[in-house]
């Protein structure tokens, strides 16, 4: 089977419309809708108008979108401060905003998130040698995105 054809968008008032529903639908980055602008077949100088215009008219908002992006993964994801950091990299996020939405995350909701990871990922363990377990842990919580440190004095502070 082949793939459906790409619909062009040529008009830019239909361009504008789809984009500000686009960016009504849920927070975006500029470079999503700008990568969304040429997916659909728009030229360069259209795409930075319609952009322009959807931060004139609040439809688009890097630090809103950096912030909710920040609450989302850590929230809902668990991840941390360090993989959501690379994700809003990914996103094409100023160093500044990602700055400041992870100044969003509360110190004691990180360690309760950070310790209730490690408890839950200690619980499935089989691992007997209590030195490759807390290594496995410490791995763990490395590969969710937190700090080495944090997942350090987590572990040294619990009963595992």
């Amino acid at each position: 089977m082949d793939a459906p054809k790409k619909v062009k968008i040529t008009d830019i008032n239909v361009a504008m419309a789809k984009a500000e529903h686009y960016c009504a639908y849920q927070e975006r980055s500029q470079q999503e809708v700008r990568n969304k602008l040429y997916d659909w077949g728009l030229w360069t100088d259209a795409v930075e108008n319609i952009i322009t215009k959807l931060i004139e008219e609040n439809y688009l908002n890097e630090e809103r979108f950096a912030k909710a992006y920040v609450k989302g993964k850590f929230n809902q994801k668990a991840w941390g401060r360090i993989k959501i950091k690379q994700g809003l990299k990914l996103k094409n996020v100023s160093p500044v905003l990602i700055k400041k939405a992870l100044l969003t995350i509360d110190a004691s909701d990180y360690m309760d998130v950070l310790t209730r990871l490690i408890d839950k990922k200690a619980a499935t363990l089989p691992e007997k040698d209590a030195y490759k377990r807390r290594y496995k842990l410490q791995q763990y919580a490395l590969s969710r995105g937190f700090e080495p440190e944090l997942a350090v004095e987590v572990l040294k502070n619990s009963e595992l």
